[in-house]
């Protein structure tokens, strides 16, 4: 029998690559979107074009039962910058699976951010993403994904972060008695396959982390690093006005050299938001997906 087509944005990205891999691997037919790549390379199709090109799209959903997309800009030096990629970009490749005819599900991967929209450009761009994916999915199954802060191997923003806390240095951003969650890239593909292995009767929106129970404080990350170099870890708080002033050289830098920053004066509220916590329990129940791979054991392994 012959496997259904599952067309993916982002399969060049940290995410998206491994969702891919994993695609792949499990015998799927992957046609995957690209701004460089075109033809058939380790078992993925690649269109080239890109969430602005309507023909582009057209041509990767065509005969797609299920469109995955992962793409998006993670940084960006204003709103505008944000909304052109992850809200009109996602509402771009809605409307072509809708147009298509063929496609049964789509699974919009989001981010824990849109929980609160309020937050930054980035957190009010995912959440209106979300918003016109499903609006312009029409009578399409749209699942949405909100994981949190994901990480793991090619990943390059919490890599620094786990290298520094492992040699004994702890750089805190926000109050001390912040809460955070992460979960593993790995435990994330592990729960799109579970969502392509499951019959779900209702599209939903689903939050995604390790499981840690109440997730992670700022204390017992340094426990948990402290625990595997059996050496104490030292806290470097950051103040708020300091990380502020850092993000506000920063951004103007970077609109003079009309860059794309990851630290903006938006971004800070988000990184210094108490609680980002969240449950695992309304993607267990729809798809039975459990999460394997707590920090302490990817600290211990090395796996990110």
């Amino acid at each position: 029998m012959t496997q259904p087509t599952i067309a993916l944005t982002g399969g060049s990205g940290f995410i998206g690559g491994q969702i891919a891999r994993m695609l792949v691997a499990s015998g799927a037919r992957v046609r995957a979107l690209s701004r460089t790549r075109s033809g058939l390379d380790n078992g993925i199709l690649w269109v080239k074009g890109s969430l602005e090109d309507k023909e582009s799209l057209a041509e990767l959903v065509a005969g797609a039962r299920v469109v995955i997309h992962c793409a998006g800009a993670v940084r960006g030096r204003n709103a505008r910058s944000f909304r052109r990629t992850n809200v009109d970009g996602s509402r771009r490749v809605a409307e072509a699976a809708r147009a298509s005819g063929t496609c049964e599900r789509i699974l919009h991967m989001s981010s824990l951010a849109a929980r609160h929209p309020e937050l930054s450009w980035y957190a009010q761009s995912k959440y209106d993403a979300e918003q016109e994916v499903i609006r312009a999915a029409g009578p399409i199954g749209v699942s949405i994904f909100r994981p949190t802060a994901v990480y793991g191997p090619g990943d390059r923003e919490m890599r620094p972060l786990f290298q520094w806390l492992l040699k004994g240095v702890q750089i805190r951003l926000g109050a001390s008695d912040s809460h955070l969650s992460f979960v593993h890239v790995f435990d994330l593909v592990a729960a799109v396959s579970h969502w392509l292995d499951s019959p779900l009767s209702k599209p939903a929106i689903y939050e995604i982390s390790d499981g840690t129970l109440g997730g992670y404080s700022w204390k017992g990350l340094a426990s948990i690093a402290g625990d595997i170099r059996r050496a104490p870890v030292r806290s470097l708080p950051i103040s708020t006005p300091l990380l502020r002033a850092i993000a506000g050289v920063n951004l103007a830098i970077a609109c003079l050299l009309r860059g794309d920053p990851m630290l903006t004066t938006s971004k800070v509220n988000e990184l210094t938001h108490a609680d980002w916590t969240c449950s695992n329990t309304a993607i267990t129940a729809a798809t039975g997906w459990n999460p394997q791979i707590k920090l302490r054991r990817a600290l211990q392994e090395r796996l990110f």
